[in-house]
């Protein structure tokens, strides 16, 4: 394999009708790679991983436009499944291999994510930071413009306290890597995001942006 041997290759690729954003990591030395997210478009999925060796499936989170592949690229690929432990979206019952939470690491080859618990959005939404790297894939936690949709103020209170207690505990030169749209430098969003944080959204939620 080619290019840059000290960090984790990322592959993306928008699949389905939104569209959203799948994700590949790849190890340059041992070319052991993860699938994040598989959405739709197992063909496409497919292709992402060429020349590498997926040893797991991961998932940000379980909503259905980051899930309507997964059960094809399961039997394609035949490695282990890993998630949060949930509940999932609308009580589904995901046979999950491991289950991740706060702290938990996975190794990818010569590399390591770790991993982040980010609810709000839903309840079983979770980011991926790859270490000693300033990328993470962060799912629908947070968008160059916004939030991720929330469907009751209980759900935008918890978006809320994520934002304020892990995301803006993240160094400025952090890459997001979003379910949906382009990635983005958390610092050039930071004072948005600080202020929408401070502001009284009284009982909110739904779509939100960072200057409402």
């Amino acid at each position: 394999m080619h290019g840059d041997k000290t960090r984790l290759e990322l592959r993306q690729q928008e699949v389905g009708p939104w569209p959203m954003n799948t994700y590949a990591l790849v190890c340059p030395i041992t070319a052991e790679s993860v699938l994040i997210d598989p959405g739709a478009e197992p063909e496409k999925l497919e292709k992402m991983l060429d020349n590498s060796e997926p040893i797991a499936i991961l998932l940000t989170h379980t909503h259905p436009d980051h899930i309507g592949a997964l059960a094809e690229m399961r039997r394609r690929l035949d490695v282990p499944l890993l998630a949060h432990a949930g509940p999932h979206f609308n009580g589904l019952d995901l046979e999950v291999d491991r289950h991740l939470r706060s702290g938990d690491t996975i190794r990818i080859g010569h590399f390591q994510l770790s991993v982040q618990y980010t609810p709000g959005h839903i309840d079983d939404q979770i980011c991926f930071l790859l270490d000693e790297d300033n990328r993470i894939i962060v799912g629908d936690t947070i968008f160059e413009g916004g939030p991720g949709k929330t469907w009751s103020a209980a759900g935008f209170e918890t978006t809320i306290k994520t934002l304020r207690d892990v995301v803006l505990t993240w160094p400025d030169e952090t890459i997001c890597y979003p379910g949906h749209g382009p990635s983005f430098q958390l610092g050039q969003q930071r004072a948005a995001v600080e202020a929408f944080v401070d502001k009284d959204h009284d009982a909110f939620f739904g779509d939100a942006t960072w200057d409402m």
